[in-house]
């Protein structure tokens, strides 16, 4: 797996690898795409929580590219014993190594409007894409870091999570500043943050 430029994946394919479901551009070679089911349970965990990965598997031996709406297109090295949590929008492809399953964040509670992510671990490259170009943001024990729920992409796993409110409710009342709540990130680690929220306006221009 590599970077082709700002906007594309490229993957030699040697076996298999997973990617998200549309997302080949172009490939050569001998490969075979299909769709991967999630099974019963992965398909009502996904209802339920609405998060999820229409995912294909891409086997055989040659080169795909993969790219989604032009969105800007990074790797993060997932190694043994580590998990990064990501949201599953933001998926583009990854190595068949690495396995994934859907949790709720820790701490989020029901006001963060119930927030899930895919959790991968195991050893290999995840390859992710972010409207605009990625900010990666170092969290220390003595620095934790407030993130927009709209804006974050993923963060090691590891790193403790809460919902964090940086308004009283007078001033939300009043109207506030517009950032009302972000997710605290406590602990080791590094948090990936887009330049760009998800807003309302945006997701119906879309």
């Amino acid at each position: 797996m590599s970077v082709e430029n700002a906007k594309c994946i490229r993957y030699t394919v040697r076996g298999e690898m997973h990617a998200r479901q549309g997302a080949m551009i172009a490939y050569r070679g001998s490969l075979q795409f299909e769709r991967k089911g999630q099974g019963v349970g992965g398909m009502l965990k996904r209802a339920v929580t609405g998060e999820g990965l229409p995912l294909m598997a891409v086997r055989g031996q040659g080169e795909a590219w993969f790219a989604h709406e032009a969105h800007n297109c990074f790797i993060v090295e997932v190694e043994p014993g580590e998990q990064f949590t990501v949201n599953g929008r933001n998926v583009l492809c990854f190595d068949a190594s690495l396995a994934y399953e859907i949790r709720t964040v820790k701490g989020s509670g029901i006001a963060g409007g119930g927030l899930f992510n895919s959790v991968f671990s195991g050893q290999g490259r995840l390859a992710l894409v972010c409207d605009g170009t990625p900010l990666v943001i170092p969290v220390s024990p003595q620095a934790p870091v407030y993130v927009d729920t709209d804006a974050v992409v993923g963060w090691t796993a590891h790193l403790q999570t809460s919902l964090h409110r940086s308004q009283s409710f007078g001033s939300m009342l009043r109207g506030g500043s517009g950032e009302a709540i972000q997710l605290m990130l406590e602990g080791e680690g590094f948090v990936v943050v887009r330049p760009s929220e998800l807003t309302q306006q945006k997701a119906q221009q879309h």
